[in-house]
């Protein structure tokens, strides 16, 4: 989830670079281009910090940030285990 208190705009404007990273990693991808690979995987990952998706949290409600955490390892562990 991106930081909710990004202006419309900027969010939008990050997350066009996030999709064009992303497309960037699979062309290099295609292309075998393991420079260019890392370059548009950096590009991702800038992307993600500015939207707020990676790197320090944005909220301030004392939280922890379980993002990358398996569910089975976080108080919602059982909430995931009685999923089918």
């Amino acid at each position: 989830m991106s930081n909710p208190a990004l202006e419309a705009g900027h969010r939008d404007a990050l997350v066009k670079q996030l999709m064009e990273a992303r497309r960037a990693v699979a062309g290099a991808r295609r292309g075998h281009d393991e420079t260019a690979e890392a370059e548009a995987h950096a590009a991702v990952d800038r992307a993600k910090v500015a939207l707020g998706e990676r790197g320090p949290v944005w909220w301030d409600d004392g939280t922890p940030d379980l993002n990358r955490h398996m569910a089975r390892t976080t108080p919602y562990a059982d909430w995931f285990a009685g999923l089918d």
